[in-house]
């Protein structure tokens, strides 16, 4: 500040020549400011300590019960959830459990008896077979068809045409129904021997059946049910297609790509984590399959549709023995488990990422 002020005083003193005089006197001014300053500043440098060195503190590793220690608003927030789920869900599922253990009827008291459920389920009852038979059935041709069905859909509404949401609206609304007892219904009546599909056939001069009282194909009207009900896949499969660039197949068909070749080699692998999920959420629903099977053909005929939800609900409220049914639960539970680490295990041969580096392979 010192040095600016008097450059200002000798620029000003240059427009003036009749004060030229004072020049040396400005330039004595300034050398005694400047001295005096830089001694002051040196010896307040050399009176001031210097500032102890303070330790970093040492890192210490979070124990376990660390993270619970967060403010008690956060739990006020999240305890109408923890309490549910605790009373709803925890509760009950542990319980049904140690029921699996015990000869649990409404007619007798409780008796723990071990794995004697287990035992009898595996060796003496053969429609527990049976009913796993039929399930994995109904499983094993219920989601592929669904998946495909729900897929070739969504590529068709995949299109930026004149009045699509109208379509895509109509084509999700049976899904919004879902598989309710309304539903199982108009089922029976559409394919009952005076159904509606009987009639349809019946003008182009095939002969009409109690498709609902045939075993042979009794299961096949409660698949094609399941696979009417494609709306919610498809909605997904839909938004995976909308995040697949476009730029991808304006390049492959350059290089001379039809759109078989673009469908499995673009479309499939772009769209696998899409139809991973779908799969999984899939198997897990036909494993639990219950609603259509009670209404419309209530395990018949000759146990054609005796799946196995129905089984465990015939055991636990007809015979009441809600030990036998929770191990059958607990049972059902495993095989559904066991199905969706098999999906996992083996997504890493078809199902592919961003982050991957080649078959099978991810970083």
């Amino acid at each position: 500040m010192i040095a600016l002020f008097f450059r200002y005083i000798l620029k000003e003193i240059e427009h003036c020549p009749h004060l030229a005089g004072i020049v040396p006197a400005v330039y004595l001014i300034y050398t005694i400011l400047t001295h005096e300053v830089t001694v002051m500043n040196r010896t307040t440098a050399a009176t001031i300590p210097a500032a102890p060195e303070t330790k970093k503190p040492k890192k210490t590793k979070p124990s376990f019960l660390s993270r619970w220690n967060a403010p008690l608003a956060g739990y006020l927030f999240i305890s109408p959830w923890l309490i549910g789920f605790l009373t709803l869900t925890a509760y009950p599922l542990f319980l049904s459990l140690y029921y699996s253990f015990t000869d649990y009827t409404l007619m007798k008291p409780m008796e723990w008896i071990g794995t004697r459920n287990y035992e009898r389920i595996f060796t003496s009852d053969p429609k527990f077979v049976d009913s796993v038979k039929v399930t994995f059935t109904y499983v094993l041709a219920s989601v592929p068809l669904k998946l495909i069905a729900a897929l070739l859909v969504a590529m068709v509404l995949n299109k930026a045409i004149k009045g699509i949401g109208v379509y895509r609206t109509a084509i999700y609304f049976p899904s919004l129904i879902g598989g309710s007892i309304g539903v199982s219904l108009l089922w029976r009546n559409i394919f009952g021997v005076d159904g509606i599909f009987n009639k349809i056939i019946g003008v182009f001069g095939f002969e009409g059946k109690g498709w609902i009282t045939s075993p042979d194909t009794a299961l096949g009207t409660l698949i094609l049910l399941t696979v009417w009900q494609f709306g919610s896949t498809m909605v997904i499969f839909l938004a995976g297609l909308k995040q697949i660039p476009n730029d991808l197949y304006e390049a492959s068909a350059v290089d001379g790509a039809n759109k078989v070749t673009q469908f499995f080699k673009i479309t499939m692998p772009m769209l696998s984590p899409i139809l991973y999920f779908n799969l999984i959420m899939g198997v897990i629903g036909a494993f639990q399959m219950f609603t259509s099977a009670f209404v419309i053909t209530n395990g018949g005929p000759m146990n054609a549709t005796y799946v196995y939800a129905l089984y465990l609900y015939e055991r636990a409220f007809s015979r009441y023995e809600l030990g036998y049914a929770s191990a059958l639960a607990w049972i059902m539970l495993v095989m559904i488990v066991l199905a969706t680490i098999l999906i996992f295990y083996t997504s890493k041969y078809w199902v592919f990422y961003e982050t991957e580096t080649g078959k099978g392979k991810r970083k």
